[in-house]
């Protein structure tokens, strides 16, 4: 299957939910760094909504805060991104470019947010974020803190997003 092929995912889909239905334990897993929501409607109708997603998304909406309140620790976290992703990628079957991942210092702040949009930033942030959490779990935990609000708006979007699919 390729990137983007609906069609094969649909199929493949459909036979992991038959088998979910058959044994009644299995469940579906949906592992992405990129984007899931233009997969959604095909993952509901399959398994009729039975399946979990992964939220290590949640962290990048935490440096989708970093964007707009923190972008030097934004910054900061990017690079090392782009410098651990080659080693990180090892455990995971992924496909961004990270030549194709802006340095930071070439970027100005309001160009910061739409590295979340990006396929190949997004998927080089998620798959660096263990290494960046080890790196850089205080001063984020500090910024979110400091700023609760903007965190809360931005998570309760976030899973509204997510969840919107699911509700009749």
């Amino acid at each position: 299957m390729t990137i983007g092929d609906l069609g094969a995912l649909q199929v493949d889909l459909d036979g992991h939910a038959a088998i979910a239905r058959a044994f009644g334990s299995y469940k579906l897993s949906l592992h992405s760094g990129s984007d899931k929501f233009s997969v959604y409607p095909l993952i509901v109708a399959a398994t009729r909504a039975s399946f979990t997603s992964d939220v290590r998304t949640s962290y990048l909406e935490a440096l989708r805060v970093l964007t707009h309140v923190n972008t030097g620790l934004f910054r900061e976290i990017l690079a090392f991104g782009r410098q651990r992703y080659d080693e990180d990628r090892a455990s995971y079957h992924v496909s961004a470019d990270v030549a194709r991942v802006p340095a930071p210092e070439s970027l100005s702040d309001a160009q910061l947010p739409a590295l979340l949009e990006d396929f190949d930033a997004r998927e080089v942030l998620h798959v660096t974020f263990g290494s960046a959490l080890g790196q850089f779990e205080a001063p984020l935990k500090e910024t979110l803190r400091d700023h609760q609000d903007v965190y809360n708006q931005t998570l309760e979007r976030h899973f509204y997003r997510h969840l919107k699919p699911f509700v009749a």
